[in-house]
């Protein structure tokens, strides 16, 4: 994994800037998450001062149901230590444990106009969906400014797709410190390789929503069957045609699993294979690279306190940061107790 990162704010020698990124808790990780994502998380917090949050209060836009919810969030944490985050090297924490992200979004919606926060892609595009146009999906960008920068993270690991959110964050922060003198960093983009993961229609964006995903966590017949469902090249009729290895996804997910994917790609550029065969193919190698991580996250599961342990050890390591942060955002902005005067 590559990444590029602007240096020109970086911590001093010696010091690790601290990352931030959010985990929406709506149904089981897929491969789009993982590739996307997850494994970037992983080699990350051995890089930086890491805080993985499960952003409970972002989900309550889509999940409804409160036992759901909590039964999701549940999960990813799961999820989570079973794809390889580690609690004693990054904190791994619950959004809702901290009100104080409420707190510091509404501070920020005093000075976002609501013109920014309709212009976000990500609002757009679920308005497109049909989903209640809530104020809470509004204002779902101000609050993940506020998840960001209550904890002075200097960096965001996102995908390329995701700059217009970040750089929102960016302009909130301007906007602040502008009105309240300077008080938060500006938080900057940690890009991956990361390409986009299109789901098994082939067509869009591998997405819970579109559901056309493959759990990463499932039964191997399962991810069999979801892989062999796989739209490939439309114009690949016969076993004997050539295929275009260049717009089938299932050649293009070989890139990720395996260092000969050329080969793959010349054995159905020639027709040497055919769609079948570089199907088991890659169902396998899904299947053996998420093995040892489900048998883990099975020993997991089996542990009744594994993730409230795991959460209260993330909670003991953020909270001073944010009673630091949120002690002075008060008193910039005149809220709560006069602090006594020095002298």
């Amino acid at each position: 994994m590559s990444q590029t990162l602007d240096r020109t704010t970086a911590a001093a020698p010696g010091v690790r800037e601290r990352l931030f990124t959010g985990i929406q808790p709506s149904g089981a990780s897929h491969l789009g998450n993982y590739l996307g994502a997850q494994v970037n998380y992983v080699a990350l917090q051995d890089q930086y001062d890491s805080i993985y949050g499960i952003v409970d209060y972002h989900a309550m836009t889509t999940v409804h149901d409160g036992n759901e919810l909590h039964g999701l969030t549940h999960e990813m944490v799961l999820d989570m230590l079973a794809v390889g985050l580690d609690s004693e090297r990054c904190a791994i924490i619950r959004q809702s444990d901290f009100p104080e992200h409420a707190e510091l979004a509404w501070i920020f919606n005093t000075v976002t106009p609501v013109s920014w926060a309709e212009r976000t892609p990500t609002y757009k595009e679920k308005r497109q969906q049909g989903i209640e146009n809530s104020m809470g999906l509004l204002d779902y960008p101000i609050l993940q400014a506020a998840d960001i920068v209550i904890y002075k993270a200097s960096v965001v690991p996102v995908g390329k797709d995701q700059d217009a959110h970040l750089e929102l964050s960016r302009e909130i922060v301007r906007a602040f410190n502008r009105r309240y003198g300077q008080t938060f960093p500006e938080p900057r983009a940690v890009h991956t390789d990361a390409s986009i993961v299109l789901g098994i229609d082939g067509a869009t964006k591998m997405s819970k929503s579109a559901g056309n995903t493959i759990p990463i966590f499932a039964e191997p017949d399962e991810i069999r069957r979801l892989v062999m469902s796989m739209v490939t090249d439309p114009l690949r009729i016969k076993r004997t045609d050539p295929g275009r290895p260049e717009v089938c996804n299932v050649c293009q997910l070989h890139r990720s699993f395996g260092g000969d994917y050329l080969q793959i790609h010349d054995g159905e550029r020639t027709a040497r294979t055919g769609c079948v065969d570089t199907k088991e193919l890659l169902a396998e190698r899904i299947i053996e690279l998420f093995r040892p991580m489900r048998e883990k996250r099975l020993r997991l599961a089996a542990d009744a306190v594994v993730v409230e342990e795991t959460l209260m050890q993330g909670a003991a390591r953020v909270r001073p940061i944010l009673e630091a942060t949120m002690a002075e955002v008060r008193a910039v902005v005149g809220i709560g107790p006069r602090r006594a005067s020095a002298g």
